[in-house]
């Protein structure tokens, strides 16, 4: 009773985060990953697809595809739809058209650890290694581990017509081959042009810039450390000269499953990592699928509470 007194209150005043107890529609459409892992970069080229006209910048990111886990459920209740969300949330039935973002579980440790240290939650000589071990419990953010938020997703998604499943290190590689699977994903008929308008507009460079001009203007970046960037190295891999082999191979034995279907490469096995197109993993076939799931644990009833940890 308390409780639904105070977060209609905080509705009222604003000061609530919509979070999961976002109001959802039929036509939205929600550009979900675990944290670091490529979002905003998403964000800033589905909005430079969806808004050519204007000039997306971290001042109005957040006015043109919305994040549910910075802003207020009324903020969010007036973007004008159809509306593209960003969101960090685990599995969520009521999201009915994805693209989900996933990146190597080894880099996003990095990532993380670097933005952890940006925003002051960690002290430059927190140890690495320990870091890794608070992250394979899933209690370096608030949703849970790497492995079961991409569980969550991966059991219920792909191939299915209305989730697109990317990997940031495609995105890396050829970024407007991937945009263009975005723009046909979102109905839109995007020419070449517009889709390398997007690309350029949207490069680490300029985000990069965007940042140093208007870090107090975005939820991410407001009232933290200057001389940490929020857009890094851009890159693939970079986990190599930062994490320990004993930390990866960490890392490999509790979601190695899933670095395995998502075409990761081990060091366990040396096997060659490869595009989701390259092995079909953006549309996997139904079947061999469901059964990936049921060897990874991945079904839905089994996945538990990622809050509960």
């Amino acid at each position: 009773m308390i409780w639904g007194l105070k977060r209609a209150i905080k509705y009222v005043l604003g000061t609530d985060v919509a979070g999961r107890n976002l109001a959802v529609y039929p036509d939205d459409t929600f550009i979900v990953s675990y944290p670091r892992s490529g979002n905003t970069w998403t964000r800033f080229l589905v909005a430079n697809l969806v808004h050519p006209e204007q000039k997306v910048t971290f001042a109005n990111i957040e006015r043109l595809t919305p994040d549910c886990e910075a802003m207020s459920s009324r903020c969010v209740k007036r973007v004008p739809r159809p509306r593209v969300i960003k969101s960090h949330q685990y599995f969520d039935p009521r999201y009915k058209r994805v693209i989900y973002m996933a990146r190597d579980p080894r880099d996003v440790v990095v990532s993380q650890y670097h933005f952890h240290r940006k925003r002051n939650l960690i002290a430059d000589q927190f140890p690495l290694s320990e870091y890794v071990g608070r992250f394979l419990a899933g209690r370096t953010c608030f949703y849970g581990s790497w492995g079961k938020h991409v569980a969550s997703w991966l059991a219920t998604g792909p191939g299915q017509p209305r989730f697109l499943l990317l990997r940031y290190e495609d995105m890396l590689d050829n970024t407007a081959r991937e945009v263009s699977k975005v723009s046909s994903f979102l109905g839109l008929t995007a020419s070449p042009h517009l889709i390398m308008q997007a690309v350029e507009r949207s490069s680490a460079n300029t985000m990069r810039q965007f940042e140093k001009l208007q870090a107090q203007l975005f939820t991410s970046t407001k009232d933290t450390r200057q001389d940490i960037p929020f857009v890094r190295t851009a890159r693939a891999g970079g986990w190599r000269s930062e994490l320990t082999e004993e930390c990866a191979r960490q890392i490999e034995e509790a979601w190695g499953d899933q670095m395995q279907w998502l075409g990761y490469e081990m060091l366990s096995t040396g096997a060659a990592s490869h595009s989701l197109g390259s092995r079909g993993g953006s549309d996997p076939d139904s079947a061999s699928f469901s059964h990936q799931a049921t060897a990874l644990g991945l079904q839905r009833t089994g996945l538990g509470n990622p809050y509960q940890r």
